[in-house]
């Protein structure tokens, strides 16, 4: 008798709620600490900060996918100056839609993955334009 293996699909439920904003950003930022490439740049601006950063964190998707508006203020500026380029966007991408799709399906995922990329391309612009800005000699 053969017998085959039944593969299990997964059936993911969108983020509805604060507890699922908080298990996409706890998840996503265990991995980014713990990651070789991005982790130590991390690490080394937050340092003992990280229940504070995630906190944020919570509140910046609350405000972003739920519209609930618990987030003010300007996320680029703290990513102004940090030592991170095209490699480090990428990987904090890959890692961030890898942490959605394992956890969550649905129309807010879909959201989350879209505005997570608008976010990396637009500070990976805005850094390396600040870097390469003409400076005035006068």
């Amino acid at each position: 008798m053969v017998t085959t293996a039944k593969s299990e699909k997964h059936f993911h439920q969108d983020i509805r709620s604060l507890d699922d904003i908080k298990t996409l950003v706890n998840t996503f930022y265990e991995r980014v600490q713990n990651d070789d490439l991005i982790g130590p740049v991390f690490n080394e601006v937050i340092q003992d900060r990280w229940p504070s950063h995630l906190e944020k964190m919570h509140r910046f998707w609350q405000t972003v996918l739920l519209y609930e508006h618990t987030y003010s203020g300007s996320p680029f500026p703290p990513h102004a100056k940090l030592p991170i380029d095209k490699k480090h966007f990428e990987r904090w991408l890959n890692l961030f839609n890898r942490t959605v799709d394992e956890l969550f399906a649905g129309e807010n995922a879909e959201k989350a993955k879209l505005q997570a990329h608008r976010m990396a391309l637009t500070f990976e612009y805005k850094i390396d334009y600040l870097r390469n800005e003409p400076r005035s000699t006068s």
